[in-house]
């Protein structure tokens, strides 16, 4: 007599992004791109965080030195203090043209950002970054998760997925309220720089012009910082997460803990 099989899991189509999100998601890629390559021409004509003169190289920037010790070691290239604005920026000695696209830029980022708050409350997808009191344990279990994936798909053994019971798990939520928290802090650092004397008071929130400055740019490395594990974090979760970003929709199986109605 035949053993019963047990029954196979049916998916289920959910729905998970509203198309503005998805829009703004993706248009935010060249527009932090654009805002990156000007951003670091704008630094070049005023380093905010510099030293006194190199007395090898002369060079009073601390991005100065790493492009010559970069551009030092790698064959064929001539040893060059702006290595690195030469190929990360629009390039040095165009402050005017990097000025105005840079804002050309910041003004479509904002706009888009609007865009992605709209879609957030149409689509009722901000209940899902909403933080929750059991996060932290939760952040540390999908952490543990992470590091253990690629150990034991290698070894080929079973590593089961944390229970999710929402759109996103915990630290997919810390991440993506970082992410919106320095948005604000980038705009308003921004505007502090361009307008110090009319927002005075905005200035003044970071200490100095020159305070406004530094988080700028610390900003911007923050940005940076957070696109490979983004990606990389993506990658683990599976197709489905990428493809809920494009299509919208989202396929899990019961199993996996996913809750549509969240």
């Amino acid at each position: 007599m035949k053993r019963p099989q047990p029954p196979i899991p049916r998916l289920r189509i959910v729905r998970k992004h509203h198309f503005l999100v998805r829009v703004s998601h993706w248009l935010n890629v060249p527009l932090l791109l654009g805002m990156t390559i000007t951003g670091l021409a704008i630094y070049w004509a005023a380093p905010v965080l510099h030293h006194a003169p190199d007395p090898q190289t002369g060079n009073t920037d601390y991005i100065a030195d790493l492009s010559t010790a970069l551009s030092s070691h790698l064959p064929g290239v001539k040893t060059s203090p702006t290595w690195i604005y030469d190929r990360f920026s629009i390039g040095p000695g165009q402050l005017a043209l990097a000025l105005r696209l840079h804002w050309f830029f910041a003004y479509l980022f904002m706009a888009n950002g609007a865009i992605y708050l709209i879609g957030l409350l149409v689509g009722r997808g901000y209940k899902a970054l909403l933080p929750r009191l059991s996060d932290v344990r939760d952040a540390f279990r999908m952490v543990r998760y992470y590091l253990g994936l690629l150990p034991m798909k290698l070894r080929r053994r079973p590593w089961p997925h944390p229970l999710v019971k929402g759109k996103y798990n915990a630290l997919q939520r810390g991440a993506y309220a970082s992410m919106a928290v320095a948005g604000v802090l980038v705009i308003a650092s921004g505007w502090a720089m361009h307008k110090p004397v009319q927002l005075h008071w905005l200035e003044r929130l970071f200490g100095s012009y020159d305070g406004a400055r530094v988080w700028h740019f610390g900003l911007m490395l923050f940005f940076a910082s957070f696109l490979i594990p983004h990606v990389v974090l993506v990658l683990a979760d599976g197709w489905d997460t990428m493809r809920s970003m494009i299509t919208g929709w989202s396929a899990k199986e019961p199993a996996h803990g996913q809750d549509e109605k969240a």
